[in-house]
């Protein structure tokens, strides 16, 4: 699990402060406030890892494309540093063998346990190439530090543990680091198409990719691989969970992936049944609301457990009640599948769910963070929002979610006028 982030002189950001993230994280707040910058920090470090770059800012077939660093530091200030801290919690806590505190020694038995760790990198911009000013692994405990030494040549966070002749403290911190960027997934705000038929190439896809693409493709995997999602304790197909969430959604009575033709030609419909007595219809003759839900469902029900999930405006096509489930799914995946899940979202009636959950004690409010971004001249600031145990939020910013308030009074006093006016003319 990511524990926390902070950025400096990232876009709009100029210092967001250490930002505690939990199993379930919620960024709010208004249109361009920082919100989107945030996680794509994240979607950054995911898509540079793998590669030879010092960061990979993207193209047309990544996670996400933020050009270049000119483009991406705070103002466009090129001769100011970059730099980002990550909060790592391993799924399985490792140990460091043969480990000193001013170094490590292979020939001494000392060892050390980590279940918890900070990466931390600071970036230069110099005769228009990148380069690593800092960058260190810290035990959050102990507060020990280890700094990689080649700057320019190393991958940004080190060379991962490969095999015995690597195990230097370094490419162990590396190895775990990369092992969790591995586990990020991410999902869009902007889903495809939903089609007539799907035509399956018995592949076995890792993820549903950021468009939801392979939905259908992973359904199908999941199926001759005899998968299951956690519900309950139990291990449940991955389809009948997601017909079961989008009863619970209220968008669908029944859900199924049926074969189209032979089955020799691996061609597939799904098949939606929107009532009890209402015929099958395809994907495509459904609403917005059930195409872009349907690859989120698949989404947290496939990635494996103990991943970190980001969505991006998950709830954008769906009427307010099932807004408001959304929050039940996700507290379920947290609880059944140990996921993160880390949201991106303008939904009063996610957020409202949220709160009642906790008052419930159904979910511990500090497994609950929850971010308000606004947006200053040009400056990103973020507040985390103080939830009570009966759900209130004391910090409640002025117009979270509009002036709802101030229309309503409106409202009433154009009726008041109105009825006025009508008097008198009678």
């Amino acid at each position: 699990m990511i524990t926390h982030i902070r950025v400096k002189n990232f876009k709009s950001w100029k210092d967001s402060g250490k930002r505690e993230l939990a199993p379930l994280t919620g960024f709010f707040g208004t249109n361009s406030s920082g919100k989107s910058s945030l996680l794509q920090m994240l979607l950054l470090f995911k898509q540079t890892i793998g590669t030879d770059e010092i960061l990979f800012f993207g193209d047309e077939n990544s996670l996400v494309n933020l050009g270049n660093f000119p483009e991406v530091i705070h103002g466009h200030k090129t001769n100011e540093p970059l730099t980002l801290e990550f909060g790592c919690k391993p799924r399985n806590p490792f140990t460091i063998e043969d480990f000193q505190p001013g170094g490590y020694d292979l020939s001494t038995d000392s060892s050390l346990d980590v279940d918890s760790f900070v990466f931390e990198t600071t970036i230069l911009w110099r005769d228009e190439k990148l380069f690593v000013q800092d960058a260190c692994y810290r035990f959050v405990d102990e507060n020990k530090v280890l700094t990689l030494e080649d700057k320019h040549s190393e991958k940004i966070y080190g060379e991962p543990y490969l095999s015995e002749t690597t195990r230097s403290p370094i490419s162990q911190f590396a190895s775990e680091f990369k092992k969790l960027f591995d586990h990020v997934y991410y999902l869009g705000p902007t889903r495809v198409h939903p089609q007539r038929d799907y035509h399956w190439e018995k592949t076995h896809p890792k993820e549903i990719d950021m468009w939801g693409n392979k939905a259908v493709d992973v359904l199908l995997s999941a199926r001759v691989r005899q998968l299951t999602t956690a519900h309950n304790g139990k291990g449940v197909p991955i389809e009948e969970r997601v017909s079961k969430w989008l009863q619970k959604l209220e968008l669908a009575d029944s859900f199924s992936l049926v074969p189209k033709g032979s089955l020799d030609d691996n061609n597939y419909e799904v098949r939606i049944r929107k009532s009890d007595n209402s015929a099958e219809v395809t994907l495509a003759d459904m609403g917005h609301g059930v195409a872009d839900l349907f690859p989120l469902l698949v989404h947290c029900c496939y990635v494996p457990e103990g991943s970190t999930l980001i969505l991006e405006q998950p709830g954008i096509h769906l009427h307010p009640k099932a807004q408001a489930d959304l929050a039940d799914l996700f507290l379920e995946v947290i609880k059944e599948r140990n996921l993160q899940i880390l949201v991106e979202s303008h939904s009063e009636h996610l957020l409202t769910r949220l709160q009642r959950r906790v008052a419930e004690k159904l979910i511990n409010r500090k497994n609950v963070a929850l971010h308000f971004c606004r947006n200053i001249d040009g400056v990103s600031t973020i507040e985390q929002l103080k939830v009570k145990k009966s759900g209130e939020i004391e910090n409640w910013p002025d117009n979270f979610f509009g002036d709802v308030m101030g229309d309503m009074f409106a409202m009433t006093d154009v009726q008041i006028e109105g009825m006025t006016e009508q008097e008198t003319e009678d």
